[in-house]
């Protein structure tokens, strides 16, 4: 970049570490860009007269004589409308081979919405994902995560939110991914003609690791300004978070803050907290919703970045592997839409919170089947009858690759409860069995 006329070029460096250094210098804002010795970097302490910033490459070869030249402000990006089915880098350039952003300059990493300002989430988010739509819907302006192990299809299962979410823009945000999974996004998208409502910004396992921590904020910033500006529904789907959260770790130690659970930094909550509470519903019609997905250590959900995040989001989603079906599902025990009765049985059909229920009591049903035939009881005709239930149900109605609309999960509930249930064991109400179960 440039050096500018008034821009000050400081070159006495006081102390580097792996991935910081710091310089004396004055009238310098927080999270400031700037050049140590040609490499970008950032403001992130600033005490008195001592500014610590954080090289994103790394600081290896740079001599306490590098020159340090400050831009003036923190890391932007240029809006615009013709953002849309473009794929940018951590810095908002564009990295496929298309022509610059002509738009307006903008802050990335503001505050969120004013509570005052925000409407109560109320309008459906169909994904076509039954394990969501059915039992987990989601609501726009909410915030919720994917829990995955990191041997999981979850890029799959955020390709298929995106290609088939009901919005008017889908932003994703990706962070240490593999260039493989870059690439399968980047065809996905591509093969299904939907580039054009998709924006992505990708941070991948060959550029420097600290960059991921711009990412989020990245997509936000385009998030808000299609939901704010343009009042339409965004989805952004941010993977992973896991990845970002290591790299947070990674500055605060080589800053030398003590670490907290799991070495995570202190502020862990908070950094967080300031990314997902830009999840909203705006009065006039836009909004933005998040998934983002956290991928678990050995499955381990008391870990640091899935315990904050737990608390700051409105439920979960939880891939599994059934075995009985080979498939990947969204387990009905484990997931959670803390906001799914905000719509199910208003924005959908009016059956749709009992059969959600009473699949679930039927499928929690043939889970206590399945341990009493592990460990050698008889099964009763009840215990057999759900056991061909839950199967059926898992793979027309729970694998991740079933792409319907919730009309249509609904009747296929419909007709496993009559295929297999006796009328008296359903438990639905009576004005619904009249509508719903079919005369023999």
């Amino acid at each position: 970049m440039a050096t500018q006329a008034f821009q000050k070029i400081y070159t006495k460096l006081n102390q580097i570490t792996k991935a910081t250094c710091s310089v004396k210098a004055t009238g310098v804002g927080s999270e400031e860009l700037a050049t140590v010795g040609g490499r970008l970097a950032q403001v992130v302490k600033i005490v008195e007269d001592e500014i610590t910033l954080q090289v994103f490459a790394g600081t290896e070869g740079i001599g306490t004589d590098a020159e340090v030249i400050f831009f003036g402000k923190a890391p932007t990006l240029k809006v615009g409308t013709e953002l849309a089915g473009r794929f940018f880098n951590a810095y908002g350039d564009p990295i496929d081979g298309g022509p610059e952003i002509d738009g307006i300059e903008v802050e990335i990493g503001g505050p969120s919405v004013n509570p005052v300002r925000r409407e109560q989430p109320s309008e459906l988010i169909a994904t076509g994902i039954a394990g969501i739509d059915l039992n987990n819907t989601l609501v726009t302006g909410q915030k919720i995560p994917f829990f995955a192990d990191p041997d999981q299809p979850y890029n799959e299962v955020m390709a298929m939110v995106a290609l088939r979410a009901q919005s008017d823009k889908i932003i994703l945000g990706g962070m240490g991914l593999t260039n493989d999974d870059y690439l399968f996004y980047k065809h996905a998208f591509e093969n299904a003609g939907v580039i054009d409502r998709i924006i992505s910004f990708m941070n991948t396992t060959e550029d420097p690791t600290v960059e991921r921590l711009l990412v989020p904020d990245m997509a936000l910033t385009a998030a808000e300004y299609f939901a704010a500006e343009h009042n339409e529904k965004v989805l952004v789907l941010l993977t992973d978070m896991t990845l970002y959260c290591d790299a947070l770790s990674i500055v605060s130690n080589r800053m030398d803050q003590i670490p907290s659970k799991d070495s995570m930094p202190g502020s862990l909550y908070s950094d967080l907290a300031k990314l997902y509470e830009k999840a909203v519903q705006f009065p006039e019609g836009g909004s933005i919703t998040i998934i983002a997905v956290t991928t678990l250590s050995g499955g381990d959900i008391t870990h640091a970045i899935p315990d904050n995040t737990g608390y700051i989001t409105e439920g979960q989603l939880f891939l599994k592997r059934d075995t009985d079906i080979s498939k990947t599902v969204v387990d009905p025990f484990r997931s959670l839409s803390r906001l799914k009765q905000l719509v199910i049985g208003t924005e959908t059909r009016e059956d749709h919170p009992q059969v959600m229920n009473t699949a679930v009591r039927l499928y929690a049903d043939a889970a206590n089947a399945k341990t009493k035939l592990e460990n050698g009881f008889d099964l009763s005709d009840y215990d057999e009858r759900v056991l061909e239930f839950a199967k059926e149900y898992s793979h027309d109605i729970l694998a991740i690759d079933v792409n319907i609309d919730t009309d249509t999960m609904l009747d296929i509930a419909w007709e496993l409860f009559q295929k297999y249930m006796k009328k008296e064991e359903i438990g639905i109400r009576d004005d619904l069995m009249n509508i719903y179960w079919k005369k023999e």
